[in-house]
């Protein structure tokens, strides 16, 4: 059959009403379309960009850490100023504290896109793509876009690094150069509001060039207390600096001499302030298959029957903090109850309290401090009862006992097992410290995470003989152990990197 019989031929029988066919209209565009590009031609060019964004990533990652650089945001100021100030192109979202921040930031970026605006969203460390770090509606930065922003920005970062060495000063860190490209994607986009986690600590640190309408103080506790201090209002100090005269702030909870510094802080800037538990709280929460059913009080109104895709207490606070942080966005009046609940039930955040493995159960997070372990251990509790194997690993700058000692009464025992990272603590010295708050008999060691983690489910497995509980293993202590297990587990890429 040739092709003027067989269009004739189709021509009848979509005529004939007898079946539903394409509009004969589009027939020719069907006919004449270009030939499918070869996938070995695609994946080839997929492979050539992943190369490309790894090389960047090396130029990058060798400049020097944040917390070996002279703190100043100068540098990311005068870098952006000689780009025409891209940060200046969106409204922000600013987000500091020492736990939750990631999780929160998820939350306020799907409520805003919920709502139709397009969205950037800067966070650190990423777990497995450094393009995690810059997302874009929702989705990591593209490869070409991750290409695109660092050589839109290198010639500046050159400028900075000479303008600096001239001054004796450092070149820029490594932070300072991912928050200036991120800037510049962003305005590039164009996204209408970016939501930004700070590095660490707030009043030095690179993002705090962006002037932020809200500023989120998650709960302030101790962690990288060897640049930040080991006082919490030291600490608090440091991170009330995102604070910009006139803005909104929000605060999660905190202890009483760090809420005297919000307040104190608040004033001095003239800002509106949302505490939580002070007219924005969670009234109630339920379990649900995936997560937890919400009931959150904020300023403005009262929320009935969120879903929430996430577990544990902490994160339906999170969830009241987001909701009131992007009301204050906008006027500080009340969303559809329809666009938060949606937001919310499509709102992930890996690896924390993440399910991986049904049979048996594990699940991983990234707690890397006490007051971490302490609310994941609170969540595990709550949620998943039965026989549990800790998998630790965690680096040497940490408050390891800390952790450790929290998990201790949780938990059946621990495998102490690697981490592939310079900054780690070595497998005998944690070893050791675990026998010290567990006990000779419930510490193992395996060096091999996919071996750690096959045993711990064995001596679960083998413990747990309740029918109405669940043995589940638990990898904990570190966020590159956290990325590192999502990978040995199978887990999918962080929104698609």
């Amino acid at each position: 059959m040739n092709e003027e019989e067989l269009e004739a031929d189709l021509d009848v029988v979509l005529r004939s009403k007898l079946v539903v066919g394409p509009d004969p209209s589009v027939l020719d565009d069907v006919l004449n379309a270009p030939e499918p590009k070869d996938d070995t031609q695609a994946l080839a060019e997929e492979s050539e960009l992943d190369r490309q964004v790894a090389q960047i990533y090396a130029q990058i990652v060798a400049r020097a850490p944040e917390h070996k650089v002279q703190p100043s945001t100068q540098r990311v100021a005068d870098c952006l100023d000689m780009m025409g100030n891209p940060q200046k192109s969106f409204r922000a979202v600013h987000i500091t504290g020492t736990n939750g921040k990631t999780s929160t930031a998820r939350m306020i970026e799907a409520l805003l896109r919920e709502r139709g605006l397009r969205t950037g969203r800067f966070t650190s460390p990423h777990l497995n793509s450094v393009r995690e770090r810059i997302s874009i509606d929702g989705q990591a930065i593209s490869p070409a876009a991750f290409i695109q922003a660092w050589e839109d920005v290198a010639p500046f970062v050159a400028w900075v690094d000479e303008k600096s060495a001239a001054e004796g000063g450092p070149r820029m860190s490594f932070f300072e150069v991912f928050t200036v490209m991120a800037f510049a994607a962003f305005a590039d986009a164009p996204v209408d509001v970016a939501v930004v986690e700070v590095g660490m600590g707030g009043q030095w640190d690179a993002t705090n060039v962006i002037d932020s309408e809200v500023a989120v103080l998650m709960t302030v506790a101790r962690d990288h207390e060897k640049w930040l201090g080991h006082e919490l209002t030291d600490i608090a100090t440091e991170k009330l600096g995102i604070l910009k005269p006139g803005a909104t702030l929000v605060s999660a909870p905190q202890t009483p001499e760090v809420l005297d510094l919000v307040r104190e802080s608040v004033v001095k800037n003239r800002a509106t302030y949302v505490q939580y538990g002070e007219g924005l709280e969670v009234l109630d929460r339920e379990g649900a298959v995936g997560g937890q059913m919400l009931s959150v009080r904020t300023p403005a109104a009262v929320y009935e029957d969120v879903p929430l895709a996430m577990y544990g207490s902490y994160q339906a606070q999170n969830a009241a903090i987001a909701i009131a942080a992007v009301e204050a966005m906008f006027g500080g009046g009340a969303w559809s109850g329809d666009v938060v609940e949606h937001a919310l039930m499509a709102t992930n955040s890996p690896g924390r309290l993440e399910i991986v493995k049904n049979s048996p159960l594990v699940i991983i997070d990234a707690a890397h401090n006490p007051a971490g372990a302490e609310a994941t251990v609170e969540a595990l509790d709550e949620v998943f009862p039965g026989t549990r194997v800790l998998v630790f690993a965690a680096m040497a700058d940490k408050d390891v006992e800390g952790i450790l000692s929290v998990a201790e009464p949780h938990f059946h025992s621990v495998v102490i097992t690697g981490l592939d990272s310079e900054r780690a603590m070595p497998i005998d010295e944690l070893a050791n410290l675990a026998r010290e708050v567990f006990g000779e008999d419930r510490v193992a060691v395996e060096p091999c995470l996919d071996a750690a983690i096959v045993y711990a489910s064995d001596v679960a497995e083998s413990v747990d003989v309740e029918e109405v509980t669940t043995p589940h293993v638990v990898v904990m202590g570190s966020i590159v152990l956290a990325a590192n297990a999502r990978a040995v587990m199978g887990r999918p890429k962080v929104d698609q990197a």
